[in-house]
């Protein structure tokens, strides 16, 4: 499994140091200097990355093998692109044959390989558009969403795992069967339900929180693996 972003061996790390007397108010100066002295985030510029949220994926996909050559992909709340990157990187999606297919409402660059839909994933007819761009249903959905934040820790955990819950109806209804979902929540419960739900429809579930998630964080990663599949897929077997 990837490691944290190490400094080279003797090397004299800089640090980038916001003034005081900048005009942020103080949480968002430490916010800012923490950000431009993280290691990940210095290490996806010089990669090409869209952020450092690749790197997650890309740890999580070494430690449980999720993304293989010729794999359709679905990437719910895919802005800055990150993980669309990643993925098509590795599935070989192509703009002539795209295998991982994004949406966001949230504009964001062209990821080659990978086409994004404008929309909010919550519209009514959301499925049906991704499930049509990807032209079948697909091996594995990946959400790294999370709600705009209100500053009341209690309201954005339960707006957080609402999008999981959304996600994970979505990718019930639409996974391949043995196919995977990954997806961001947090710690703080409110969960039981949806973990219930994941143990029925999966073979496996697990918590992930790779390297690249902040220590400090309450961010984790439940992945469920090797999807039963659906009345109807079984009753066709």
């Amino acid at each position: 499994m990837a490691k944290k972003p190490a400094k080279p061996a003797g090397a004299r790390v800089l640090k980038t140091r916001i003034k005081k007397k900048s005009g942020l108010k103080e949480s968002s100066r430490r916010w800012l200097e923490r950000h431009m002295n993280d290691p990940y985030v210095q290490r996806s510029k010089a990669d090409g990355y869209r952020s450092r949220a690749a790197y997650k994926l890309i740890e999580i996909d070494e430690r449980y093998h999720l993304l293989k050559p010729g794999m359709r992909v679905i990437d719910l709340g895919a802005a800055p692109g990150g993980w669309c990157q990643v993925a098509a990187a590795r599935t070989g999606s192509t703009e002539a044959d795209p295998q991982v297919i994004g949406i966001d409402y949230l504009e964001m660059d062209p990821v080659p390989g990978a086409p994004v839909l404008l929309m909010d994933f919550l519209d009514d007819d959301a499925p049906d558009r991704l499930a049509e761009a990807l032209g079948g249903a697909p091996d594995l959905v990946l959400s790294d969403m999370a709600a705009p934040t209100t500053g009341h820790r209690r309201t954005d955990h339960i707006r957080t795992m609402h999008l999981c819950e959304v996600a994970a109806d979505f990718a019930i209804s639409v996974l391949k069967p043995g196919g995977h979902f990954l997806a961001k929540t947090f710690q703080g419960g409110t969960e039981a339900e949806l973990l219930t739900r994941l143990k029925q429809n999966f073979r496996s579930v697990h918590h992930v929180k790779p390297p690249a998630s902040r220590d400090e964080s309450a961010e984790l990663y439940l992945l469920a693996k090797d999807f039963k599949g659906r009345a109807e897929d079984n009753a066709e077997a």
